[in-house]
């Protein structure tokens, strides 16, 4: 799926959660492409990175209006907008382990995240007549685990269902709205979720990781994918060459989601 070189050249892209794991590998990918990046996070990096970065938490209805408008005051309306932060530190086990703050927190982080960045910069695109929104979200949207992790799923299903009537409404306008949800993904956050969940139920961190596998059908190409191959998807959906895509949720998941949809 790669495409010319520089055609990003020009454009501004906002990654959230874009100084490790996916977020990273989407900065990396669409920088690469020509773009001029901005990434947030709750902190800075722990080593140095090569995009702009405007310290944020998305979890704070003060920081993302903060967030928006540094952005635009110093860099203009992006054309670009990743939504990618999200997440779960709730407890494995079922509906029953949940407390009101752990969906709470799942809510804020999976879903109200981006609805409020959204808020904050989609009308902005409106107005200019272009933009392209990705939301990224998760193979769990659509195929619910409530062993491991029963409320992050049920966030991302939210956000599906938002992602697609948001880009029903804004078509119009000249606004692109995508979902990308990925499969498992070789990343430090999924290696911390894999050791909690494997702590819980008392196996090693590859027993959890193959019982989440089979869980989900299994997994017909027997790996994880890297974040590079999530960033790939995202840069295609964020160029010219999808200028007819919208409304879609693309599943980078090695084939895993047995659905003929």
């Amino acid at each position: 799926m790669e495409i010319s070189t520089k055609e990003l050249s020009g454009k501004i892209a906002l990654v959230t959660g874009g100084t490790k794991g996916i977020g990273k590998a989407i900065a990396d990918k669409l920088a690469s492409k020509g773009a001029t990046v901005v990434v947030t996070a709750r902190k800075p990096a722990e080593e140095n990175i090569e995009h702009h970065f405007i310290m944020a938490d998305l979890t704070n209805s003060g920081d993302i209006a903060e967030l928006s408008k540094n952005l635009i005051e110093k860099y203009g309306t992006p054309d670009i907008l990743i939504n990618n932060v999200g997440g779960t530190s709730s407890p494995a086990g079922g509906f029953q382990m949940l407390s009101d703050e752990d969906w709470g927190r799942d809510i804020e982080l999976n879903l109200l995240a981006a609805i409020r960045l959204d808020k904050a910069i989609v009308p902005r695109m409106i107005e200019k007549n272009s933009g392209a929104v990705i939301h990224i979200s998760s193979l769990n949207g659509k195929i619910p685990l409530y062993e491991s992790n029963f409320s992050y799923g049920v966030m991302k299903s939210a956000l599906n269902a938002y992602s697609k009537t948001l880009a029903n409404e804004v078509a119009k306008h000249g606004v692109r709205v995508n979902t990308v949800s990925p499969g498992m993904v070789k990343t430090t956050a999924m290696e911390t979720f894999l050791q909690s969940y494997a702590q819980s139920i008392g196996k090693t961190v590859m027993e959890a990781s193959q019982q989440i596998m089979a869980s989900l059908g299994g997994v017909p190409m027997n790996r994880m994918a890297e974040p590079e191959e999530i960033a790939n998807m995202v840069a295609f959906l964020v160029s010219d060459g999808a200028s007819y895509i919208t409304g879609t949720n693309m599943l980078v998941d090695g084939g895993t989601n047995p659905s003929l949809s």
